[in-house]
């Protein structure tokens, strides 16, 4: 991952008021070490000697070390960047005018050694509430410079190189802090790419912002993000709050991102409102080597009362969620329960849906979570179904005979799409194409569970 990445995942404005997040991101000091290998590069120096006679162009880094360098944290402030005991390899162009009679041009290699760079980045705003990074405090040395020249009358030149290598080692010495400046300021479209609001689907996307400014020590850099799903186009707030909880205390690895189940009850929130946790079964759902088929025959041997009354229909499931969902996280194990009813329906020559009865289910699904790419991903499993009678239509019956095929219909039509759905993933925090490698996964039991 390159600096931009961390630099960006640092730069989250404060926009929203939540005092308390629904995910937390850690950058420790090994990610930070990893990410200024992005910084090893400087680019083209311009021109950097030049007067009414001569000058010399197209100053172009043939070779570049940098033996001593570090991307460290600045607790309170920001991040530091030093580089020491550098050196580089240049090849450019020079040329000479004098009173249109004398003209002459090559080119010329450049040695410097010795080079010491320091500097702060800073984290600003721009006019669109994006991360804006900057060079501060910058401060620059170069320990010697050395300039051979070719072609024209390089013979000349050359006598005079000396003279020449101490104007350029102090023209380089000015110019380094801008060239870092620039390179920092390069950056910049690269955080044009963070994804403060990401699309989950066609139904939800989820907001990443910052809820309080970055908490910045000696070890990582902790961020504090929203981390709330919303319904596309209709941020409305759900009738809970997060809750404060911890990170693990551990800096091994490079990023740490917690997802509280604040995070994860809010997307049970938008997906309950925007009816997509409705389902209808029909029997071409319900795999053909299965005895049990979504029809009057099949009901009618527990509710002698459907076959007789609607004798050879066909029949259809209405699975609706009455309330949120409501998860909670344990060590290792994600649970989820569903409150939800099942109407059953005989469906008429003339596709017309009679109503049989409507039961209340409460369903407890097991979730195996894990991550692909940037995305964090689950598989659910049923627990356990309880069912009792809500209404009924065609006199009173016993609901307990129907456990086992509702069992069945769940496991066999319901919980694949389910899954289906699951596989696709929710996007992580992430700027352009930042990828996790070697990434874990651990469900931890807190006061206010986190993955």
């Amino acid at each position: 991952m390159h600096l931009w990445c961390w630099l960006a995942l640092v730069a989250f404005i404060p926009v929203t008021s939540s005092t308390s997040p629904g995910v937390k991101v850690k950058i420790t000091e090994k990610g930070l070490e990893y990410g200024k290998a992005s910084a090893n590069r400087l680019g083209w120096f311009g021109t950097v000697c030049q007067s009414k006679t001569a000058a010399c162009s197209l100053m172009q880094i043939m070779n570049l070390g940098l033996p001593k360098s570090a991307l460290t944290l600045a607790p309170g402030t920001g991040v530091s960047l030093s580089i020491s005991n550098a050196f580089i390899n240049l090849h450019g162009n020079w040329k000479v005018k004098y009173m249109n009679f004398i003209k002459d041009s090559g080119s010329f290699d450049l040695s410097v050694n010795g080079l010491t760079i320091t500097t702060s980045i800073s984290v600003k705003s721009d006019e669109t509430g994006r991360p804006v990074v900057n060079s501060v405090n910058c401060g620059a040395t170069v320990g010697s410079a050395k300039i051979k020249f070719h072609g024209g009358a390089s013979w000349l030149y050359n006598l005079f190189s000396k003279f020449i290598d101490q104007a350029l080692r102090k023209a380089l010495q000015k110019q380094i802090c801008p060239l870092v400046a620039d390179a920092i300021s390069e950056l910049n479209p690269h955080l044009k790419t963070l994804n403060v609001l990401a699309k989950v689907d066609k139904l939800a996307e989820i907001e990443y912002s910052m809820v309080s400014s970055p908490v910045i020590s000696k070890s990582s850099i902790d961020l504090s993000l929203k981390g709330e799903f919303y319904n596309i186009g209709q941020h409305q707030e759900p009738p809970f709050s997060p809750k404060p909880f911890p990170m693990p205390p551990q800096v091994n690895n490079m990023l740490y991102i917690g997802v509280s189940t604040f995070t994860i009850n809010s997307a049970a929130f938008v997906y309950n409102k925007a009816g997509a946790l409705s389902l209808f079964i029909t029997d071409d759902m319900i795999p053909p080597s299965s005895p049990i088929r979504l029809n009057t025959r099949t009901f009618g041997a527990f509710i002698p009362q459907i076959a007789k009354r609607f004798p050879g229909l066909m029949m259809k499931l209405l699975v609706k969620t009455v309330k949120d969902p409501g998860i909670t996280l344990e060590g290792n194990n994600v649970t989820v329960q569903t409150t939800s009813t099942v109407t059953a329906y005989a469906i008429q020559p003339n596709s017309t849906l009679t109503p049989l009865f409507i039961l209340n289910v409460d369903i407890s699904v097991s979730a195996r979570m894990y991550l692909t790419e940037m995305r964090l991903a689950g598989a659910v499993a049923l627990n356990t179904m309880d069912m009792n009678l809500r209404t009924s239509y065609v006199g009173d019956f016993q609901v307990r005979p129907l456990q086992n095929i509702f069992q069945i219909v769940l496991k066999v039509a319901v919980i694949p799409r389910v899954n289906a759905q699951f596989q696709k993933g929710c996007p992580l925090p992430a700027i352009g194409k930042m990828k996790l490698v070697n990434s874990q996964l651990q469900v931890l039991k807190v006061r206010h569970s986190v993955i």
